[in-house]
């Protein structure tokens, strides 16, 4: 009986836009990233360090850095250097800045929340 239900909770918490949902599982799957993603859509134009940023968001330094390298990788920031400082900023690419902005709002709605959080959980598996 287990499997039936898992296929459904499955099926259930798929029911997103499709979009979102791919969003979700490749590239906002972790909680750290959906702070980050969160943090910098609020603040679009902040650019700043690795330790300013993990205190702007009431995390580890050390957890916070590859999270940001992984959305740098997945083109959502972009990173440069400031002497030998590593910079992180949102990409000015508006597509991008679009979807960002499309999963800050559908995260306004608790069902959709539900889900995401299931999806990031269940990727770290």
């Amino acid at each position: 009986m287990a499997s039936n239900e898992d296929d459904f909770t499955a099926r259930l918490m798929d029911d997103m836009d499709p979009v979102l949902l791919d969003f979700v599982k490749t590239k906002v799957n972790s909680f750290i990233k959906w702070d980050l993603v969160r943090f910098f859509h609020e603040n679009p134009n902040t650019a700043d360090t690795v330790e300013n940023i993990a205190k702007y968001a009431g995390r580890n330094v050390t957890a916070v850095e590859p999270e940001l390298d992984e959305l740098v990788h997945d083109e959502i920031m972009e990173k440069r250097l400031l002497g030998d400082t590593p910079i992180y900023q949102l990409v000015t690419d508006e597509a991008m800045r679009d979807l960002v902005d499309k999963f800050i709002s559908a995260c306004e709605d608790r069902h959709f929340r539900v889900k995401a959080v299931y999806h990031i959980i269940r990727g770290m598996r």
